[in-house]
């Protein structure tokens, strides 16, 4: 979605640049980079005050990002274009050497664009002039943050505030690096002591505000914000978020007044329309609900969340399907539309309905493999031939290689269900056999170890570190979306195309920290230099990683002792049964059901070993009885976080493809393989048959 603003700001194309993030800002107006690329493009053209406007919508929004605080001062500080700003102080320092404000002004315009390095070294130059300076020790501390050191930061700030309490841009950098440790109290003191400076700033408040929150005060927070209304009331981010605020602190009937000013200037932002449903819901004002969601709907037919939103507040599964129907009627070329109405008709136990719904999707959208399946389970019910006979007409219509793998897995599927396990398991074998060479080779397990590093002290208040995995069927993506819905700083990019180049990438790290080649000091602070360019800039994450080695404890224990490992577990034979007919996030090869669980077997058998021992702080979260229920399972990866669940009924976690236990109809077919899990089953706390 940015490429195209950030293509155009690249080759001076304002007018394109602009129209692109007007777009970007249009489709997703509680998107706080959108709002910062539209500021650069309105800087590009030359509207400052523009500019000015939506680098501050994207602080309320995001009041927390030091990044966006940076660009504001910016754009306060200079008048001109970047290039052309810094083009003057080159020009400055070149007839004067010694022109300190250049160099603190240069420093300033590298860390707003991310080039530490230079920023580094002119602050560096800047301190020969001026070591004494505080705006030089608030660079040097905010790069410090920037590196992911708020120890060093705050070290530094702190001894300068000292000597300059009242240097602005020296409290700035204060306040964010005590929120980069958690120490809000502090960071709302220095953040109001800016205050005095700018009184009328909307962003300040707006940071403010969220400090206040994350100290459990989200009344006080919404107070804090409520006089920015009277100025900046049309704005819909603002008012959402002081809806929000109230809704959080149990004030739902003054938020909906605030959730429905911001929804009637942006009807479709999915975020306003979950918070107005739980205000309706807190308040049990259905009737309102019904007639506010109605009249949007008059006006705007053709938005699905809308749709969405109507469908949440009907509590009788009767009336939603009603409401289904009229979506249908307005939308009946949308796919969500007809899904809907599907699953209305299923829950009010209209199953020949729903069917007839599923096969009219699959006559719309072929190949879709969920009404397929709904269809096919119908016919599995009455005629397990015809179901078969269905599928295998369907993989014979088939062209595409993508479509006929995507049937040929349905197909096992429905072996499976017609109760044929052999057939069902040798399909999906073959499947997993053709694609080896494509596939990632199994990482080798490490041998265990007699001995281990001591488990450094914890130091003090350490930033909260979670290494999230899962072995290939655990389901564990179930626990990631969980933690990601609910607001944790989830980071899943190893699966994806730009994965982090940290040494818990590689699958050859175990082996190089067995032999000596890899230090384990060097290897974490490897991964810490890498957050910040993943989006992490106070050191909380969940890192979700691909593999685990046990050996991975002779860097992490001594290192990072406030990690926790969280591992999702479930019936080993389960696990071996899910990955062979469904995959897994981490695309490894499956040669053969046997050399498969023979893997599963020794991974498994490292985290009985760290389990048994203790070897490592770790939380075992078993999703065997609750990866269906989206609330058992906020309830499950809370407690073992020790944090408050969130509400996650509605959360899109959908049904399960195997029922828990499932494994025991593939027994017989699947024998060598299950022989092999059956220790490590037991030792995991598992029956073993």
């Amino acid at each position: 979605m940015y490429e195209p603003i950030i293509d155009a700001l690249r080759r001076g194309a304002a007018a394109e640049a602009l129209s692109a993030a007007r777009d970007a800002v249009s489709n997703q107006p509680g998107d706080p980079q959108a709002l910062r690329l539209l500021a650069a493009a309105l800087g590009l053209e030359g509207d400052r005050e523009g500019a000015l406007v939506a680098i501050d919508q994207a602080i309320v929004l995001a009041p927390e990002d030091a990044d966006l605080h940076l660009d504001r001062a910016a754009l306060l500080l200079h008048e001109g274009q970047l290039d052309e700003a810094q083009a003057a102080l080159a020009r400055t320092i070149g007839l004067d050497p010694n022109q300190f404000p250049a160099y603190i002004a240069q420093a300033q315009f590298a860390l707003a664009r991310g080039d530490l390095d230079e920023a580094g070294r002119i602050i560096r130059t800047a301190a020969r002039i001026a070591p004494e300076h505080p705006q030089v020790a608030a660079i040097e501390g905010m790069l410090a943050l920037r590196r992911g050191d708020a120890d060093r930061a705050l070290a530094i700030l702190s001894h300068a505030s000292e000597r300059a309490p009242g240097e602005p841009q020296l409290r700035s950098a204060l306040g964010f690096a005590y929120l980069a440790k958690e120490h809000f109290a502090f960071a709302e003191q220095s953040f109001r002591g800016m205050l005095e400076f700018d009184p009328q700033s909307r962003s300040l408040r707006a940071l403010i505000a969220d400090i206040v929150r994350r100290q459990g005060r989200p009344g006080e927070a919404a107070d804090e914000l409520a006089p920015l209304l009277d100025e900046h009331g049309s704005d819909p981010a603002l008012q959402r978020l002081v809806g929000e605020l109230e809704l959080e602190a149990g004030r739902a009937a003054q938020a909906l007044p605030r959730l429905r000013a911001a929804a009637t200037a942006a009807p479709q932002d999915r975020r306003t329309l979950a918070a107005m449903v739980e205000a309706w819901r807190q308040l049990d004002d259905q009737a309102d609900a019904r007639a506010t969601l109605d009249a949007m709907l008059a006006e705007h037919p053709g938005s699905a969340d809308l749709w969405r939103a109507r469908m949440a507040v009907e509590t009788q599964a009767e009336d939603g399907c009603v409401v289904a129907e009229r979506w249908q009627a307005a939308m009946p070329d949308l796919l969500a539309a007809h899904e809907a109405r599907a699953s209305a008709l299923d829950a009010a136990g209209q199953s020949d309905k729903a069917e007839a719904v599923a096969l009219h999707i699959t006559e719309m959208f072929p190949g879709h493999e969920g009404a397929e399946m709904r269809v096919i389970d119908g016919l599995l019910q009455r005629d397990s031939d015809a179901a078969l006979a269905r599928v295998e007409s369907l993989l014979a219509r088939a062209q595409d290689p993508l479509a006929r793998r995507t049937l040929r897995q349905l197909l096992g599927r429905t072996f499976d269900l017609a109760g044929q396990p052999d057939t069902a398991a040798a399909t999906w074998a073959e499947l997993h056999a053709e694609v080896v060479s494509q596939r990632l080779p199994l990482p080798q397990p490490s041998a265990p170890l007699a001995q281990w590093p001591a488990l450094a002290p914890l130091a003090g208040r350490v930033p909260g570190v979670v290494l999230l995995w899962g072995a290939p069927g655990s389901m564990v993506e179930r626990v990631a979306m969980t933690l990601e819905m609910s607001g944790g700083m989830l980071r899943a990019d190893r699966f994806g195309p730009t994965p982090p180049a940290d040494p818990l990438q590689r699958f050859d790290t175990p082996a190089a920290l067995l032999d000596g080649s890899l230090d384990g000091a060097y290897l974490v602070a490897q991964w810490r230099a890498g957050l910040i360019p993943r989006g992490v800039t106070d050191g909380n994450v969940v890192d979700w990683l691909q593999w685990w080695d046990n050996a991975l404890l002779l860097a992490l224990r001594p290192h990072l002792p406030e990690a926790v490992l969280m591992v999702a577990l479930r019936d080993p034979r389960d696990m071996l049964l899910e990955w062979l007919g469904y995959g897994s996030p981490a695309a490894f090869a499956l040669e053969s059901p046997v050399i498969g669980a023979r893997w599963l077997s020794q991974v498994l058998g490292q985290i009985a070993d760290l389990h048994e021992q203790d070897l490592f702080p770790h939380r075992l979260v078993r999703l065997d009885d609750v990866a269906e229920d989206p609330d058992a399972l906020a309830r499950a990866v809370a407690d073992a976080l020790g944090i408050t669940p969130v509400a996650m009924s509605e959360s899109p976690l959908g049904p399960l493809n195997f029922a828990p236990g499932h494994w025991r109809a593939f027994a017989e077919p699947l024998a060598a393989a299950f022989a092999l899990l059956a220790p490590v089953a037991q030792r995991l706390g598992y029956p073993e048959a």
